[in-house]
């Protein structure tokens, strides 16, 4: 375990080198950035399972960041893993950039999504978790066992997707679905204290989440909550973070500049920016720099990696020696290719309606496509995806042997949600409704 000075010192890193994207961009958000690095931080240096070598690993942790605007605190830390550089995170919101404001796909950059509207990239994780859990029921836990991370913050738990997230994922009982939310109580106009009065953790435990709520910036109740969070079982987690919005931060006058919806979406600025630095340890000349301990810490972990995935890929291997039927399947399913279809078993009668016709369609796939995940929120009987559903059977919790996810009346919730199966990998979705 890495002692927690070093710990500290490293969300420091991260806090200096948000602040300096955002002050050299002229544009960005940084507050946020800043108070969410000690999560972020304990997450990425001690628990997220990637593979240093081979970024798109089928059994990597995935971490999914809902609020886009808060980048900065992404592309610092990757910066940490070694898959920035310096030099990319310089051009952040710069014409060309590989560090845009918001993310863009780049697994190989360690990003699992785009990000932007908040909200949608919790239910896109929610829709990963789906997506593991149905592959796990058909290739077994040694190929599926890894975790999905979301990242929340105030405003994607206010977007009303969050209400069919919380509810699908606890129905659902998605315990490889662990979600930290970022309770900084700050948002770019208001306080949230101004627009919301709601117990958000009573809410999420009638929606049969497991919540725990902690001291979103102290490390020893962050690592608590994820090993709790990895032991659970039956429920998604939710862990609320108290967090400090612009942790560290200093004004111009040497005052305190922390929990200011003035920092949210604007750089610090001049003074501010210069004493946010010092006070952080880091050197306003030269503020793109990683601590001597930062580099050990994180090429520690790199090490450790290494060992965790070669136990991990020798296991895999076995797997597939005993399963080699299994293992081509598994490889045809992430290859992204389309699958073959025998089109010519169907015969669609003249003038029937388009819904009908898609049925015939829907059946027919439901039988040559293996890893197809169908969905309807609530009018299966009416789209006419119940073609599918007739020759299948219902996701439900325990059981994810079956292909159709019935979302119930959310049509936002389940579209991201079946994107999220297909940023996962390994599924293809489909969905039906009416607009």
């Amino acid at each position: 375990m890495n002692d927690i000075k070093t710990m500290n010192h490293a969300a420091d890193n991260i806090r200096i080198l948000a602040a300096s994207m955002v002050e050299n961009a002229k544009s960005g958000h940084p507050g946020g950035a800043m108070g969410g690095a000690d999560f972020i931080n304990v997450l990425f240096s001690e628990y997220l399972v990637w593979d240093p070598e081979d970024p798109k690993w089928t059994g990597r942790d995935r971490f999914y960041l809902d609020p886009g605007h808060m980048s900065p605190m992404l592309y610092s830390t990757l910066t940490l893993q070694g898959r920035f550089s310096i030099d990319d995170i310089k051009q952040f919101r710069k014409w060309g950039s590989p560090c845009p404001g918001h993310p863009e796909v780049d697994v190989m950059h360690g990003i699992e999504n785009s990000s932007g509207p908040l909200g949608q990239g919790h239910a896109i994780a929610a829709g990963a978790a789906v997506a593991e859990k149905f592959l796990e029921a058909r290739l077994g836990h040694v190929m599926m066992r890894h975790h999905i991370y979301a990242y929340i913050s105030d405003g994607g738990i206010e977007e009303e997707i969050s209400q069919g997230v919380g509810r699908i994922a606890g129905a659902l009982g998605l315990d490889n679905l662990i979600m930290f939310y970022d309770a900084n109580n700050v948002q770019l106009s208001t306080t949230v204290d101004e627009v919301m009065a709601e117990d958000t953790a009573a809410k999420y435990r009638a929606w049969n989440w497991t919540v725990m709520e902690i001291d979103g910036n102290d490390v020893k109740q962050i690592r608590e909550a994820l090993d709790k969070a990895l032991a659970s079982t039956g429920h998604p987690v939710l862990i609320i973070g108290k967090t400090v919005m612009a942790k560290g931060a200093l004004k111009a006058d040497g005052t305190s500049y922390e929990n200011s919806v003035k920092t949210h979406g604007a750089p610090l600025g001049d003074g501010a920016y210069v004493n946010t630095i010092k006070n952080l340890g880091g050197n306003p000349e030269k503020p793109f720099e990683i601590f001597d301990d930062v580099k050990k810490l994180y090429a520690d972990r790199r090490e450790e990696l290494m060992k965790i995935v070669a136990r991990r890929r020798a296991e895999e291997a076995e797997w597939a020696a005993q399963n080699p039927g299994k293992k081509k399947q598994m490889d045809d399913w992430f290859s992204g290719k389309a699958p073959a279809i025998d089109w010519s078993k169907i015969e669609q009668k003249p003038d029937i309606a388009t819904r009908a016709a898609s049925s015939t369609c829907l059946k027919l796939l439901a039988h040559e496509v293996a890893n197809m995940i169908c969905s309807s929120a609530d009018l299966c009987n009416s789209d006419k995806t119940d073609g599918f559903l007739k020759e299948t059977h219902d996701l439900v919790k325990g059981d994810f042997s079956g292909a159709f996810f019935q979302a119930g009346v959310s049509e936002l919730t389940m579209t991201d949600m079946c994107i999220g199966m297909m940023l996962h990998g390994g599924v293809i979705s489909a969905m039906g409704t009416f607009f």
